[in-house]
């Protein structure tokens, strides 16, 4: 199936706006959704085989999910699990409603199979989103697996009132999600990114632990932040009791490239996604796993195409692993491609249960003694 999606589909889609076909297939996911016999068929073309992994004190049917930004209302919210995703971060979604920055914002640069976006957090608001999940509730469409929530600053919120900006609308959507994760590492949001900063970031985390004692809370950072940034928020994960990190979201910083297209979308402001982000979320995942002992639990992100590179990410630390660029370039087959490699590659090395690998390759880089 993603051999006819890569070949007949998506020629056709690539000739039309990227945020046009992202939101016609979104539209398209949520009708399916409400007529009986699509979600089924669905499922039996795109369904991933169970490979169950633990995390946070949730189930996951597999490890691959679906990453932030793809559904930013919640549009779709039954059809992911059809799809063959184990879960599915929805978001980021935003206290105040916003429209965005200003289009065109989203850009492919084909041959390197990446993406570059300066979406800006356009979302319905956190009240809205949580209509439409109680809504999904209301009609007993609520997937078996966990679901979690992208929380974002509103970009009229100045920075010393951020903390109450995450704790609203993690207070409009508490009850609705399985887990949430505070972002604070989208580059499209001015000043966003400060936030990182370990006294910013401490504020809102003490903020969220007032409104929530139970849900499991994670960061999501960005690929470039310095290593001795990166352990400050590490740091901060533990004192907080954080569930774990995601890493990582999208990179301000352009790979080299020898493709005039790719060069052209290069050149515009935004986030980069996509195959040239692969090698610097490994590292920040491997840094990570080994600064932590490997007890703070990650899920990995960024460059995630195969069941090879999602092996990559595990073995350097991942628990889980989540896709959005990828979906893209290789149509809705991914997940369940990527879950049955993962698998295949797990009965060729003898293992049982994925978590045995998980940060394995630092292992096995280190001498014998």
């Amino acid at each position: 199936m993603g051999s006819l999606y890569r070949h007949c589909l998506r020629p056709l889609l690539f000739l039309q706006d990227s945020e046009a076909v992202h939101n016609r297939v979104l539209r398209g996911l949520s009708m399916s959704a409400r007529l009986p016999a699509l979600p089924m068929l669905a499922d039996a073309l795109y369904g991933a085989p169970d490979l169950p992994v633990n995390f946070g004190g949730l189930k996951f049917p597999n490890p691959v999910g679906l990453a932030a930004g793809m559904d930013k209302a919640a549009a779709a919210v039954p059809m992911w699990e059809r799809l063959g995703f184990g879960f599915a971060e929805l978001g980021g979604v935003t206290r105040h409603a916003q429209t965005g920055n200003d289009t065109p914002r989203m850009f492919r640069a084909v041959a390197d199979r990446a993406l570059v976006n300066r979406m800006g957090f356009n979302n319905p608001g956190a009240e809205a989103m949580a209509e439409s999940l109680r809504d999904w509730r209301a009609r007993e469409q609520w997937p078996t697996h966990p679901i979690g929530i992208n929380l974002g600053k509103s970009k009229v919120t100045p920075l010393k009132e951020a903390a109450e900006d995450y704790a609203f609308s993690f207070g409009s959507l508490q009850g609705l999600a399985d887990f949430f994760v505070v972002n604070v590492s989208s580059p499209n949001t001015p000043n966003l990114r400060k936030l990182q900063d370990k006294s910013a970031l401490d504020q809102i985390l003490k903020m969220l632990r007032t409104v929530n004692a139970e849900v499991p809370l994670l960061i999501k950072i960005a690929p470039d932040l310095s290593t001795d940034a990166i352990d400050d928020v590490l740091d901060l994960a533990t004192t907080h009791s954080l569930a774990g990190i995601v890493a990582t979201n999208t990179t301000i910083e352009r790979p080299s490239s020898n493709d005039s297209q790719c060069k052209k979308i290069y050149a515009e402001t935004g986030g980069l996604s996509g195959a040239p982000l692969r090698t610097r979320s490994t590292e920040i995942i491997s840094h990570i796993f080994k600064h932590t002992n490997g007890k703070l639990p990650i899920i990995g992100v960024g460059g995630i195409f195969t069941a090879v590179d999602a092996w990559e990410k595990i073995t350097a630390g991942a628990s889980l692993v989540q896709v959005y660029t990828s979906l893209v370039y290789e149509g809705p087959s991914i997940a369940g491609n990527i879950v049955r490699g993962l698998k295949a590659r797990m009965e060729k090395e003898g293992v049982r249960l994925l978590s045995d690998v998980v940060g394995s390759a630092d292992s096995q880089a280190r001498p014998s003694r």
